[in-house]
């Protein structure tokens, strides 16, 4: 386990020099996304960040970017308003980035919740939650990798369910579109496999970019409140019961901030950024560079080797093919 204070310690060593001078969050209008941008400004570095989100938060995040440029007039926060569960906003969302800049440090990737209310489909006619999770997260990845190759010491960081896979999924039905395929304990241990299994894929091939699938434990993001109706029995009980359980047992959101800063920013996590005397973190191949690190609350690596062992030789290559098909209209 990594220490706060060691956390701490390793962020307070971020400056100028040494912060990701341009870093691209996709849902950071709220929760870990928005505490991680709050903490990174807080550093006092001179960095641009872009902040991607729905039409709905922009009033919101408004008065959010002007407390960042108030907190760190080095600071130049960008936003650009997007549906970004839609693949084809995301390719128009890169496009507008790969227009702007000559290279990406950071891309940081919190979108997505629980689909307590059932299968909802986007406009595209993918599966909402499962398009947040997997699909628009890598077609991000995708886009953006000329430009995170053009970095010094570039990183991706996906927050969902790293080193939390099970085996048991769906190879017949990967988007869960069969008649009564779908449920939420179904669909959400489906998603996280398919994208610790591309991450994998695309850290193997990207061995200059560092790679993270973060678990963060519980954090009280408010998305457990997400796609359904607020006035519903289902929404009642989930106030009645879960939102209690992660009030109590949830990571502050200071913790939770840290701890995300430190892992976009520490040599940790395969030896490039911020200097790092401790135990190095292991990737899930078992090495120490040049993979997928799979990153749990306390910042420690959980290869979850046995799992995905079993989900390497099964279903990989279906779930890389089935990935690369779906997003190559895309691309």
């Amino acid at each position: 386990m990594v220490s706060h204070t060691e956390i701490q310690a390793s962020n307070a060593l971020i400056n100028d020099a040494t912060a990701p001078r341009t870093a691209v969050f996709v849902g950071g209008t709220a929760g870990i996304g928005q505490l991680t941008i709050r903490a990174l400004v807080a550093t006092d570095a001179s960095v641009r960040i872009f902040i991607i989100g729905r039409k709905s938060a922009e009033e919101r995040m408004n008065v959010f970017i002007q407390e960042l440029r108030t907190t760190n007039p080095k600071a130049e926060i960008i936003w650009i308003e997007a549906e970004v569960s839609l693949l084809a906003e995301t390719k128009r969302v890169c496009a507008v980035i790969k227009g702007k800049e000559a290279h990406v440090d950071l891309l940081f990737l919190t979108t997505g919740y629980a689909p307590f209310g059932g299968r909802k489909e986007t406009t595209e006619g993918v599966e909402i939650a499962q398009s947040l999770e997997h699909y628009t997260r890598v077609l991000f990845i995708l886009h953006l990798l000329p430009l995170l190759e053009k970095a010094e010491a570039p990183r991706v960081v996906s927050v969902l369910s790293g080193g939390m896979e099970m085996a048991n999924i769906d190879l017949d039905d990967i988007d869960l579109k069969r008649p009564g395929n779908f449920n939420v304990m179904k669909a959400q241990t489906q998603y996280m496999a398919l994208h610790t299994m591309v991450l994998e894929k695309l850290a193997d091939q990207n061995p200059n970019v560092a790679f993270i699938h973060s678990w963060p434990g519980w954090v009280n993001t408010g998305n457990v409140k997400r796609g359904r109706d607020p006035n519903s029995f289902l929404s009642w009980l989930i106030w009645f019961t879960l939102e209690p359980l992660i009030w109590l047992f949830a990571t502050s959101d200071d913790v939770s901030a840290q701890m995300h800063l430190f892992q976009c920013t520490s040599a940790a996590f395969g030896g490039r950024g911020i200097p790092w005397n401790g135990k190095p973190g292991v990737t899930s191949l078992g090495k120490e560079t040049d993979g997928l690190f799979l990153v749990n609350k306390n910042c420690d690596c959980t290869p979850n080797a046995k799992v995905l062992a079993k989900l390497r030789e099964e279903a990989q290559g279906k779930i890389w093919d089935h990935t690369q098909d779906v997003l190559r209209p895309y691309l």
